[in-house]
């Protein structure tokens, strides 16, 4: 069985504009057929969307069962107004307009909950982080909010100190999680959250031009030495490529980041990926 625990259906791997652009004014049902049969023939069985504010992923879930896929969406990604994930969620601007999202969410048929705490990683900067971060207090409301709900939690989190403050607030998945510090390793280790890496967005962008090598390639030694730290303390881990992010491609995102992973992680590398899978198969549903 293969499975992407982190894929994005409206992007491409191309450019996120024009990907954006085609699901617009509604999903482009042929064009995510295409992919769910790319999956399909893959091998892939299960797969795990960030989800959009333009209904591609929930068209997806939608169709994904006669494919033989099990899909899980959180619909669309919610974040704070003015911060990260403008271009593909839906904001909030305080606790009573999250709710309603949260709520939307559970009426639509969301399978999670999916929150946006930070900016991405800056791949011209080692260790500089776009966007400002939520707060800990926010972020702990808003998981609050989510699990009163019944929802699992998914969270785009890169920094040590935003990691920390997820994983305090009993987070169950984090996505990216760049420049864990050692404390934030052995917190991860004894929490019940799974880290999905996505070294892949780091490891594609090699030999690209795109940004400096040097800075990618420090980037790329930071993340996998964490995910070496992160298995050896006993940690949770799950391969999840972020799909349709530059370079990451349907399908073959995830069999990079399987490479990756293997080679960071070493022997039992498969048995505790796998382990980290069936945490999310178990605890990302309806």
């Amino acid at each position: 069985m293969a499975a992407d625990c982190h894929i994005h259906m409206v992007l491409d791997g191309v450019w996120w504009r024009d990907a954006i652009a085609r699901h617009r004014e509604k999903p482009d049902e042929a064009w995510i057929r295409a992919r769910l049969s790319e999956y399909r023939e893959g091998g892939f069985t299960f797969l795990r969307d960030g989800g959009d504010a333009f209904g591609a992923s929930a068209l997806a879930a939608r169709l994904a069962p006669e494919y033989g896929i099990d899909y899980r969406t959180p619909l669309f990604p919610i974040h704070r107004a003015g911060r990260y994930g403008g271009f593909i969620g839906r904001a909030f601007d305080d606790m009573a307009s999250y709710r309603a999202l949260v709520d939307e969410v559970k009426r639509g048929g969301g399978d999670f909950i999916k929150i946006m705490i930070s900016g991405l990683m800056d791949f011209s900067e080692y260790g500089r982080i776009t966007s400002e971060p939520l707060k800990a207090a926010e972020i702990a409301e808003m998981i609050r909010i989510a699990h009163g709900e019944g929802f699992a939690v998914m969270a785009h989190a890169n920094g040590a100190a935003t990691v920390r403050a997820a994983l305090d607030a009993g987070v169950d998945s984090v996505e990216h999680g760049s420049y864990m510090d050692g404390e934030c390793l052995r917190e991860l280790a004894v929490s019940d959250a799974v880290w999905v890496p996505t070294a892949v967005t780091i490891g594609n962008l090699l030999g690209k031009g795109r940004y400096p090598e040097d800075v990618v390639r420090r980037i790329l030694k930071m993340q996998l030495a964490n995910v070496r730290e992160a298995a050896a303390l006993g940690a949770k881990l799950a391969v999840g490529s972020d799909a349709g992010a530059w370079r990451v491609f349907h399908g073959q995102g995830a069999r990079d980041e399987l490479v990756l992973l293997r080679g960071a992680i070493g022997p039992g590398a498969e048995d505790l990926l796998a382990a980290g899978l069936a945490e999310i198969e178990a605890r990302f549903h309806r």
